[in-house]
């Protein structure tokens, strides 16, 4: 063993730049063991997560919910606030342009996910009358209480919870007090220096990283099936495992690239080519499509939304089905809950040179808002051609095919054929912007610093890829199991971001008082 100091610190920074022992060796142990668990047992492994997500969801469903529910209004308090004029990051001025932000912003939290649901969620809602509404299901009156639910899932609290509090914590602590960008220190305000270096510190990087990486893998495997099936349905291509490997190849392929480019290439190019992309389907739709209905709907869905906003959110298994809540609110919740550490990191790295409340509104605020206006072209739509007859998806949704519904959806929109080979390129790309976004937040976990390696980059997005191959040549239900195993991890993710609904106040004044936006505290005088 050498004694030169220099040889151990050069050693560890080579360690240091594959990535935290703890969270490689954690992180990759899951993956290993969940594959080989399926392939030993499908049905078990299938069995024991189904029984965990169960449990989950009907114990800490509302505790997920009240959580963020605080994280929205706890930020919303913050954004206007003395403290919230505070820049991130140590820069007098964005290192991003607004557009190349917010670009970034929406295509990486909405990601996959909303698109995969927008056409199918309304429509679902419409024909099954949500819990916290009385309307008769599939009737003029149904619409807004279909928009109102498909908001509350993906809407304010949603994304909170994914970037606005725990993005200032990490903020603060990584750019003014040189702390890791890692989930650990979102807890070293609680139990301090001892997260930051022992095994246990790893442990929860770890356990967050495993959050995203079910999260992630899920809509990549689902891609790869509504891909599949569209090109099967248009074309008539197979759309058995060799048809969705061939997916997986070319989307992994794409997000690979993108994300060892990094931030101010790879990512932001993606994102801007498809906000431009999302920008003239939505045109399209709303130029040619059911204007006038689309119009009253959007206005009449967020008027409920806002209105019965506490009787959604406070909605828990003991007013509703024990079904809807796990598979509605309470996953999509979790499911929320288990990205947020992660996203956290990311809008912390894009955002240096943008002010707290800047951060917090676009994030908390206007995402949300251009979700619901996204929902309402797509699934609106939806709702309408279900309304007048152009098409029934009652059957499939009541058997949760969404992929199914976003075809139905976007071949009976203007353009027809060309409108549904355009939303399944748009689909493709929102799940590249996901997984370059993720792989790069997964390095970052690994090396604490905002420039991981790119090969290290490189090999998180294709073991995601890897895991989605694998897991779909079993058959997709197995990519299903793995999305519900998204609501057990956020257990322990969720202890992770509870502490930032007052370490998040507290870090924005921290920084607004070093930046001398507000007087110190005065500290009395004593005779």
């Amino acid at each position: 063993m050498s004694n030169n100091p220099s040889d151990s610190t050069g050693s560890r920074n080579r360690e240091r730049r594959l990535g935290d022992p703890v969270v490689l060796g954690v992180s990759i142990g899951f993956i290993v063991l969940f594959v080989l668990l399926s392939l030993y047992d499908v049905e078990m492994v299938a069995d024991s997560i189904g029984a965990g997500f169960a449990w989950t969801a009907r114990a800490l469903g509302s505790y997920f919910q009240l959580l963020l529910v605080l994280t929205f209004f706890i930020a919303i308090g913050l954004a206007i606030s003395p403290a919230s004029s505070a820049r991130i990051g140590n820069m007098d001025k964005p290192e991003l342009s607004t557009f190349k932000w917010l670009s970034i912003i929406m295509c990486t939290l909405l990601a996959g996910g909303g698109v995969f649901f927008a056409a199918g969620e309304p429509v679902y809602h419409f024909v099954v009358t949500p819990p916290a509404f009385t309307t008769e299901a599939g009737t003029p009156e149904a619409v807004s209480s279909a928009l109102a639910q498909s908001f509350m899932h993906w809407g304010f609290l949603a994304w909170a919870v994914l970037g606005s509090l725990t993005a200032v914590v990490l903020a603060h602590a990584h750019y003014d007090k040189g702390q890791p960008l890692q989930p650990r220190t979102l807890l070293y305000p609680v139990l301090g220096e001892k997260i930051m270096t022992s095994w246990f510190g790893g442990v929860v990087d770890a356990l967050c990283v495993i959050a995203v990486v079910a999260g992630t893998v899920g809509p990549i495997g689902f891609l790869a099936t509504q891909v599949s099936f569209g090109l099967h349905d248009l074309f008539g291509l197979s759309q058995g495992f060799g048809t969705q490997l061939v997916i997986l190849i070319i989307l992994g392929g794409i997000y690979v690239t993108s994300a060892m480019t990094g931030i101010n290439r790879g990512i932001q190019f993606l994102s801007r080519f498809n906000v431009f992309l999302a920008l003239a389907i939505a045109a399209v739709i709303f130029l040619f499509g059911p204007t006038l209905f689309l119009t009253n709907a959007f206005l009449q869905g967020f008027g409920e939304y806002i209105g019965s906003f506490f009787t959604m959110a406070t909605t828990t298994a003991q007013t509703a089905p024990d079904w809807w809540m796990q598979w509605w609110t309470v996953f999509f919740f979790a499911w929320f809950i288990g990205y947020g550490p992660l996203m956290a990191i990311f809008v912390a790295r894009i955002s240096r040179g943008r002010s707290i409340r800047q951060m917090i509104l676009a994030v908390a605020v206007m995402a949300p808002i251009a979700t619901a206006v996204w929902f309402t072209l797509l699934g609106g739509s939806g709702i309408f051609y279900q309304l007048t007859g152009v098409i029934d998806l009652t059957e499939a949704l009541n058997n949760f095919q969404f992929d199914v519904a976003t075809l139905t959806v976007a071949k009976a929109l203007p353009g027809g054929i060309l409108m549904a080979l355009a939303i399944l390129v748009l689909t493709t790309i929102f799940v590249a912007t996901t997984g370059d976004s993720m792989s790069y937040a997964i390095a970052v976990v690994g090396s604490g610093h905002d420039r991981p390696e790119p090969l290290v980059r490189a090999f998180w997005g294709i073991a995601m890829a890897l895991m989605a191959a694998i897991l779909l040549y079993m058959g997709a239900g197995q990519i299903g199991v793995l999305q519900q195993f998204i609501v057990i991890t956020a257990i322990p993710v969720s202890l992770v971001l509870l502490p930032s609904l007052w370490t998040g106040p507290q870090a924005a004044y921290a920084m607004a008082r070093q930046q001398g936006l507000i007087d110190q505290p005065r500290v009395k005088e004593h005779a």
